[in-house]
């Protein structure tokens, strides 16, 4: 797991790493701070000395892999013209992102949200980014007239996001592989071409 940032401490570093090893193996509940430090080979102590709780650490485990993706989504969008182009891209990318990280998977989709602390925590800022960034493409296509001008841009964020994750869910929760070239061309398609003959 990387970390952004030149000054991060070793011993943060240390207990996120542990924090994430421990997350592949089981759920964020049943993970004590003992765990934790015995496999960061830290003091229990240390942990409160990043970290507030143990929710506070896994926000920021979320929120460092949460920067990271979007970092590569805005750069990856750069390159499209299009309105429809660009959504693909976040389309993919996101699918890839929750595919190759079943970890930041598990946590985004399946830990965090029966928290209201979440809603309050940075990395929920990086979400409603990310859930921001859909919805100025969407606009601009609306105003550029590549997309309907009926189109309402929040339901089809919605509709967007929704799609992504109901994608990814059984196969996060199952283990499963996920064919994210298929899976996201196929939301891409219905999404813009429809289902009517």
């Amino acid at each position: 797991m990387k970390h952004k940032g030149k000054t991060n401490p070793p011993g943060r570093i240390k207990i996120m790493n542990a924090f994430y090893a421990l997350m592949k193996e089981k759920d964020f509940h049943s993970i004590t701070t003992a765990q934790i430090a015995k496999t960061a080979k830290v003091t229990e102590g240390l942990i409160y000395k990043y970290f507030k709780d143990k929710k506070d650490l896994i926000y920021q485990v979320l929120n460092d892999h949460f920067f990271e993706f979007m970092a590569k989504i805005q750069s990856r969008v750069a390159h499209e013209k299009t309105c429809v182009k660009k959504l693909e891209v976040i389309i993919f990318a996101s699918l890839e992102s929750y595919s190759d990280n079943r970890v930041f998977s598990k946590i985004l989709l399946l830990e965090v949200r029966n928290s209201p602390a979440y809603f309050n925590s940075s990395a929920y800022g990086l979400v409603r980014k990310y859930a921001g960034t859909i919805l100025d493409i969407i606009e601009e296509g609306i105003q550029t007239k590549e997309l309907k001008p009926d189109t309402d841009p929040y339901l089809l964020r919605k509709v967007i996001l929704g799609a992504i994750e109901h994608a990814c869910l059984g196969e996060i929760i199952f283990a499963r592989e996920l064919d994210i070239d298929q899976v996201s061309k196929g939301i891409a398609n219905i999404v813009f071409n429809g289902v009517k003959v």
